[in-house]
């Protein structure tokens, strides 16, 4: 079983992550997942906290001589501006006042974090509650990727809305994901593009902030991934608790997604076509899976990102310690978090993708783990 851990805080000296359960025997080489966290950085829509850290994996365990050696993954990525904050961050000495945060931010986890921990300082909920969170696991998604290039799988995630900008991306092909490499706002519509940076200009302007759309896509995923037997062993269900579990992230469709529920029976299903010796589809309204079960078309995952919660024009709220109105916290921030989100959801998609193709065809080794999925595109070529 493929798993991870990760730990740390937005201000803290560093988030480590584990990964177990990885075969012996994978190439990594960490110049793909530092890509990943530079562009997940280096996006239109971020607030100044990006011009302080500099985001690069140190892999501190179970990789010898850039192979994985079938030992728990060591990882770590510092936070730079913890040398800012180390009076207020210090785990093991007294804290320096002056960072306490008692009016909560409606939509942050703030007041529902103090309740359950019996708090009245909300910094002890924000600093993990942050997104900035999501760096070890965009670092971990990223080492998933490389298991799955090994097998042809890609991973490619875009924005397809940022407020009322939205982009008309019918056709994926190569040309359009390489405007999404050198898109700002990871949009591969032209005319789009320019419509999003507008959107989050207004909302910087207006001391506001702004969601959208991210859809991520899994290529030349093999059918068979998943099972119809449990309901937690369901790809979709995965997936989408994955996805769910991204900061912001407020609503997850597989595929169609909710607008199957206004159509027919004839128009939301994938007929079924045979040629060149293989099952097809003319259409992938199923977004890849059928029944929790990968069908062998591109898996099409659609995820809303609600705006930022900490805004530079705060919104009404109580000091809870007073208990009187008082303006919500406010503090350095993004504009737009969805480009950024693009990347982040590019990667847990592929580590519960990665996990699921292990369930399936799991090893010790990456040369038992190729024999048996050999096996299975051989066995699938003669149903």
């Amino acid at each position: 079983m493929l798993k991870f851990l990760d730990a740390g805080e937005s201000h803290g000296s560093c988030y480590v992550g584990i990964i177990d359960g990885m075969p012996a025997g994978l190439e990594i080489e960490t110049d793909s997942v530092d890509r990943l966290l530079f562009e997940r950085q280096n996006v239109y829509g971020r607030g100044g906290r990006m011009a302080i850290e500099k985001d690069s994996l140190l892999i501190l365990s179970g990789v010898r001589g850039g192979k994985t050696t079938g030992s728990p993954i060591g990882l770590m990525i510092k936070n730079r501006d913890y040398e800012n904050w180390k009076e207020y961050m210090q785990t093991m000495v007294g804290i320096k006042e002056g960072k306490e945060v008692t009016v909560p931010r409606p939509g942050h986890a703030d007041l529902a974090g103090m309740m359950k921990y019996g708090c009245d300082d909300a910094r002890d909920i924000i600093e993990r509650a942050s997104a900035r969170e999501t760096v070890m696991r965009t670092a971990i998604g990223g080492i998933a990727m490389l298991l799955l290039k090994t097998f042809g799988i890609a991973v490619r995630a875009h924005v397809t809305r940022i407020g009322r900008a939205t982009a008309v991306c019918d056709n994926l092909d190569d040309a359009y994901w390489a405007r999404v490499e050198n898109s700002p706002v990871r949009c591969g519509d032209a005319n789009a593009k320019g419509e999003m940076i507008a959107e989050i200009d207004r909302a910087k302007e207006a001391g506001d902030t702004v969601g959208g759309i991210v859809q991520t896509a899994v290529l030349n995923v093999p059918a068979g991934l998943g099972s119809h037997t449990a309901w937690d062993d369901r790809l979709d269900a995965r997936l989408s608790a994955a996805c769910m579990s991204v900061q912001a992230v407020k609503g997850v469709e597989i595929g169609m997604g909710f607008e199957a529920a206004e159509r027919y029976g004839s128009e939301v299903h994938d007929e079924i076509f045979y040629g060149g010796g293989k099952f097809y589809r003319k259409t992938n309204n199923a977004g890849g899976i059928e029944s929790g079960i990968s069908n062998g078309e591109t898996i099409i995952i659609n995820c809303a990102v609600k705006p930022i919660p900490t805004l530079s024009q705060p919104l009404a709220s109580v000091d809870v310690r007073t208990k009187g109105p008082a303006k919500a916290h406010s503090e350095r921030s993004d504009i737009c978090a969805v480009p950024a989100a693009s990347i982040v959801l590019g990667a847990v998609a592929a580590w519960e993708i990665a996990a699921a193709f292990l369930d399936k065809f799991g090893g010790d080794t990456i040369d038992e783990i190729k024999n048996a999925y050999g096996y299975h595109i051989t066995r699938m070529g003669k149903l």
